[in-house]
């Protein structure tokens, strides 16, 4: 539905690098990356806040570089809301319709429908500077929903509010998008709205985007060192990689830990600490991946506990607070942990 196709823009500091991405009808995209990565770019130039130095941008097979913010049918939501001071809520929300010459039923209409979406139809005739930032935020969304954009862009949307604040808008944007079938487009630089928002993930760093795909594989399955280490990858290892039976075999530390795919050469190989089994005893299931060790550390973090243990080279191994009381295991036990090969992630570059 919007495909964003070899797309570069220069504007010193912050850089659009040849950038290309497709994003379905329908579907919800979010964008995270490191501070400066360019996503706040990329969306201004979807929207035609700036042109591009070079690309195509296309909306429903139609061309757009080129178009008008005001002719792209295009939304953008930014974290500080910019609503109108001196306008009550429902002006605010049908200020765009109404510079459009709408009727006014019809304004009120599509203001009241998304005020209440939003939960916020209460407040439709007090101003700005008496509402919450949360409300300020539905009230800047509703304001950009009642366009029927063929897109919306939010910008860090949720950034300036509370915990308790965000988690509620959070769910309001994912019954919005369930009801209305918007696609959107969502910075953030927070795992937990990727994880309950994302149909799909993007990263950028450096004006490019470095990998695309479903939450659950890009956090599984990094495709480079900066993606493992920006999602936070903990068990990551650099190593020499050979090919035995369709399987990586990655020679880490003098241990030989078998992997998916099967890549030869310098590579890393990650684990994620949730997929390794660890007991007192040798584990009896096939996995293909077992070594003994010794915990070195026990570190609380809230429900999880993370082990740190070493079998030649150190593994974190995470439990729920319930699984490691039941274990009674503590510092200096020895212990055996174990994991498959698909849980095991190899990707190049063990030479950078």
């Amino acid at each position: 539905m919007l495909q964003i196709a070899n797309v570069s823009k220069d504007m010193g500091e912050f850089f659009l690098d040849n950038v290309s991405l497709e994003i379905q009808d329908g579907e919800y995209l979010v964008i995270i990356g490191p501070t400066g990565a360019g996503k706040t770019i990329l969306l201004e130039t979807v929207a035609g806040i700036y042109e591009s130095d070079s690309g195509e941008i296309y909306l429903d097979g139609r061309e757009i570089t080129d178009a008008a913010p005001r002719d792209r049918n295009i939304c953008m939501v930014y974290q500080d809301y910019m609503l109108f001071p001196h306008l009550t809520v429902e002006e605010n929300i049908g200020f765009g319709l109404k510079s459009k010459k709408v009727p006014a039923g019809e304004i009120r209409e599509a203001v009241m429908k998304y005020a209440t979406m939003l939960n916020i139809a209460h407040l439709l005739h007090r101003y700005p500077g008496t509402l919450s930032g949360g409300e300020q935020q539905r009230a800047a969304i509703a304001r950009a929903m009642v366009m029927s954009p063929r897109a919306l862009l939010l910008d860090e949307p949720l950034s300036a509010l509370d915990a308790k604040t965000r988690e509620l808008l959070r769910r309001e944007l994912k019954s919005l998008h369930a009801i209305t079938k918007t696609t959107v487009i969502h910075i953030t630089h927070n795992f937990e709205e990727v994880f309950d928002l994302a149909d799909r993930v993007a990263i950028m760093n450096q004006g490019r985007i470095v990998q695309v795909g479903k939450p659950e594989e890009i956090f599984r399955k990094p495709k480079d060192r900066f993606v493992a280490d920006f999602v936070g990858a903990t068990n990551v290892f650099k190593g020499v990689s050979t090919v035995t039976d369709g399987l990586a075999v990655v020679t880490v530390d003098g241990l030989e830990i078998r992997a998916h795919p099967a890549e030869e050469g310098d590579v890393y190989v990650s684990v994620r600490p949730e997929d390794i089994l660890i007991s007192t005893e040798p584990l009896a299931s096939p996995v293909r991946n077992a070594f003994p060790g010794t915990i070195r550390d026990v570190l609380h973090v809230g429900a999880v506990v993370r082990l740190t243990v070493d079998a030649g080279t150190e593994f974190i191994v995470a439990l729920t607070r319930q699984g490691f009381e039941e274990t009674g295991l503590d510092v200096g036990d020895g212990v055996y942990i174990a994991f498959k090969a698909t849980a095991a992630h190899v990707f190049p570059g063990g030479n950078a």
